[in-house]
């Protein structure tokens, strides 16, 4: 106990000292007309944008909004400092409410007019507060009873990986999505792209979350996918082995090649070469091309190999034949 009024009394000799005294009484005076300025500043006018949420409200159950596309209000109003600050920092403008039975029309579409979205900013707000503009100057939304049809997703944009890489496979979580809109709409829409992508350079898979490209009166369900971009190393390789086969032979005849098997060389990625085989390759020489430019050698064309491959060549264009009957 002697400790603890050993310090107390430090601490009452330290701020009740002449010197500490001034101070304190100083900062009083500085709080004090630190609070008058706030005070007198928040009491001027002021313009400033705030932000309104839009709901729609009233929708029957057998309905969707299809495209509500404005979702907040940016409202431009003037009043005092201290009325703005409650607009900016207290949760007390609730959403507007748009009625879907006062502005929804039969052909599917509605649209709330500017002189009564004004009118329901204006009751959102102070009566002191003057309302300068409003964007939107008008909501439209369109609807639906239900329509809807699932389509797969695509990515847009530019997805590359790194030059000594190239792009083994896309995974889509999910791979498809639900579209409502209108029925004529639906059929024209077979597949949803994302917004547009920009990445580069990357060697590693590479994972993302992209949203569904809106477009007006279609209503994505759901708007976000995850999109996996799966790399593999690049590797200059050749198959061997490919027999050569005639097509467009006559009944009764039969080609022979002489070499009777050629090779391609390609590029791709790594372990998809690990997987491949000489029959996943198609290499054809065409008797009617024979017959219209006869030849003691015949053309051979590649004409079948598996997704991925690039810069396919075959190790020679032309080889000795013989015709059989």
């Amino acid at each position: 106990m002697a400790r603890l009024r050993n310090i107390f009394q430090i601490i009452s000799n330290f701020l009740f000292s002449r010197a500490n005294r001034e101070f304190l009484i100083f900062m009083f005076f500085l709080a004090l007309s630190g609070i008058f300025w706030l005070l007198m500043t928040l009491n001027q006018n002021y313009e400033q944008e705030i932000r309104i949420p839009v709901r729609y409200v009233n929708v029957p159950k057998n309905v969707v909004i299809t495209s509500g596309e404005t979702d907040t209000l940016r409202v431009n109003v003037s009043d005092k400092g201290i009325i703005l600050i409650t607009y900016l920092y207290n949760k007390s403008l609730l959403p507007i409410a748009i009625d879907f039975a006062t502005y929804a029309t039969p052909n599917g579409r509605g649209i709330v007019t500017q002189p009564d979205l004004q009118r329901l900013v204006v009751d959102k707000l102070a009566t002191s507060t003057k309302v300068i503009s409003v964007k939107p100057e008008k909501l439209q939304f369109s609807y639906n009873h239900g329509e809807r049809k699932t389509v797969p997703v695509k990515y847009a944009g530019t997805v590359k990986p790194d030059d000594l890489y190239y792009m083994a496979g896309v995974d889509y979580r999910p791979d498809s999505v639900i579209i409502y809109a209108s029925h004529r709409m639906l059929d024209s829409i077979s597949v949803m792209e994302t917004e547009p992508l920009n990445y580069t350079g990357f060697r590693d898979t590479l994972s993302v979350q992209a949203r569904m490209k809106k477009i007006a009166g279609v209503k994505t369900v759901p708007e976000v996918v995850d999109i996996s971009f799966r790399t593999d190393v690049l590797t200059e390789s050749n198959i061997c082995d490919i027999p050569v086969k005639g097509i467009n032979m006559p009944h009764g005849k039969m080609l022979r090649t002489f070499p009777a098997k050629v090779c391609v060389s390609f590029v791709t990625g790594l372990s998809r070469y690990r997987n491949m085989k000489p029959t996943d390759f198609e290499v054809v020489a065409d008797y009617n091309e024979i017959q219209a430019k006869p030849s003691s050698k015949c053309h051979i064309m590649l004409t079948g190999m598996p997704d991925g491959i690039t810069r396919a060549q075959l190790s020679t264009e032309y080889v000795d034949y013989l015709i059989e009957e």
